[in-house]
């Protein structure tokens, strides 16, 4: 009698300890664009976190470089950031479209430089570069097997939205078709989790489609979920860029599944402890007193792209002596600015990307077939321009497609399709714009950001305020 009920006891105990619920906690960001004064925030919210689950889980979901001069043109570009993310801890990252603007050789020292690794499934990288990417990573927290595959965006192209030079040697596979085939990690982990760097409506649009994900931490986007949503089953998460907020997720697991699911938004920059040690790195990093020279005066604030890209757009002319600016939307990379001072790192950070301005003679045809090629293909819509006034028609029934474009000259007159133009954008433009033209263009051996630096240090200052020069119609 007392053996049975001794084996009887010790089943139940091995019952009780099989069904045993366990936690994975993961502190996730996305689109950090190196805000690297938000670091030693971020640190503090990761020590205050392992305090309470040791085996907590870092994630970038990518672009985690381009934003600030301090991280972008350091004597190794974006170092950085690859050094304060391992300070902090990091896991993994994916890749978002920016980690490529360091180009093949930079991206593959930063990853080298990483204590962490990049995982991305839908990249296959020529071996000369030495990018060392994975596929899937499969971590282990306090027994719970987490499996983890990462992807990244392609636009219209078929590469991340990046300057197609910056890609050259390297291969894409389409994201879905990519991320199906690593559908037999189910069988292998306990957790599955998709680190995007998509979009948040492509995220949803995925989760159609992949039962076995349990987890998707989204970036791209800049998407402000509240905490997170579920979609399909399949809780997302995604935050707004430059750190402002990250996201603390638990998943609980029993018996091999994940049976619980919670997502909560932490404010990074109203965190109220700072980590010492990292505080004090980005105070290193952030020695350049020519970052904060001042070139100029905003006697009014910049509310929108449209007036910065109106200014950038004359700069571009006045440096160049062309007819015509062009700058994409895309490459805008913020869209207000404070009356006050301008400086030298709110231009880098404006247009952070390196381009080379490029100059073309251009006939009033080929213009007008560039500008709706640059609409097409940037992905943020209609460009901005200089010299010239716009009015773009969508089509209602796809917002995305130009149905009609007319071009004016400055004092309201049709833009002459025969005559040529001096036409000057950036190198950038040039690429994704594969309208039918004579002239591909050339240097000028000029940066996009030294021409609109050296154009305000001439301006005693500046007033771009209700300035228009594109209209945009929807019927």
């Amino acid at each position: 009698m007392k053996r049975k009920l001794l084996v009887l006891l010790t089943l139940c105990w091995s019952v009780t300890l099989f069904a045993e619920k366990k936690e994975v906690h993961i502190l996730s960001a996305n689109d950090m664009h190196a805000a690297i004064e938000a670091f030693p925030q971020l640190a503090a919210i990761a020590d205050s976190l392992r305090a309470l689950y040791p085996s907590l889980l870092v994630f970038s979901a990518g672009d985690n470089r381009t934003g600030d001069p301090l991280n972008d043109r350091y004597e190794i570009p974006a170092y950085p950031m690859v050094a304060l993310m391992n300070q902090v801890g990091f896991n993994a990252s994916t890749l978002g479209n920016h980690e490529f603007d360091s180009h093949q050789d930079g991206m593959a020292k930063l990853i080298s430089l990483s204590n962490f690794r990049h995982i991305c499934a839908n990249i296959l990288p020529d071996p000369e570069w030495g990018i060392h990417c994975i596929p899937y990573q499969i971590f282990d927290v306090e027994g719970v097997k987490v499996g983890v595959v990462g992807v990244v965006q392609l636009g219209t192209r078929g590469i991340p939205d990046s300057h197609p030079d910056n890609v050259k040697g390297i291969s894409f596979l389409p994201v879905k078709e990519t991320v199906q085939k690593y559908a037999w990690l189910r069988e292998k982990c306990d957790v599955t989790i998709l680190l995007t760097h998509i979009g948040y409506e492509d995220d949803v649009e995925l989760s159609k489609d992949v039962p076995w994900v349990d987890l998707i931490i989204g970036g791209h986007t800049h998407t402000q979920l509240k905490g997170g949503e579920m979609h399909n089953g399949i809780l997302i998460t995604q935050n707004v860029n430059k750190l402002k907020k990250v996201t603390h997720t638990t998943l609980v697991v029993e018996d091999g599944k994940v049976i619980s699911k919670k997502a909560e938004n932490i404010d990074v920059r109203g965190f109220s402890k700072k980590n010492k040690v990292v505080e004090e790195m980005v105070r290193f990093f952030s020695e350049n007193p020519d970052f904060h020279r001042q070139l100029t005066v905003a006697e009014t604030p910049f509310t929108c792209y449209e007036e910065l890209g109106c200014m950038i757009c004359d700069a571009f002319m006045s440096e160049s002596g062309a007819d015509v600016a062009i700058q994409n939307t895309g490459g805008i990379r913020y869209e207000e600015h404070d009356a006050g001072a301008i400086t030298v790192s709110d231009i880098l950070q404006l247009d952070p990307f390196g381009n080379d301005a490029v100059i073309m003679e251009l006939t009033g045809k080929e213009l007008h077939q560039m500008l709706i090629a640059c609409g097409q293909n940037d992905g943020y819509g209609f460009p901005r321009v200089g010299g010239i006034k716009c009015e773009v028609t969508y089509d209602k029934a796809d917002p995305q497609h130009i149905k009609d474009l007319k071009v004016f000259t400055p004092d309201g007159k049709k833009l002459n399709m025969k005559k040529t133009y001096r036409v000057v954008t950036s190198s950038y433009v040039t690429s994704i714009c594969d309208s039918p033209r004579k002239d591909q263009g050339h240097s000028i051996n000029k940066q996009t950001a030294d021409m609109i630096i050296s154009y305000l240090e001439k301006q005693p200052s500046v007033s771009y305020q209700g300035m228009k020069r594109v209209n945009r119609i929807v019927k």
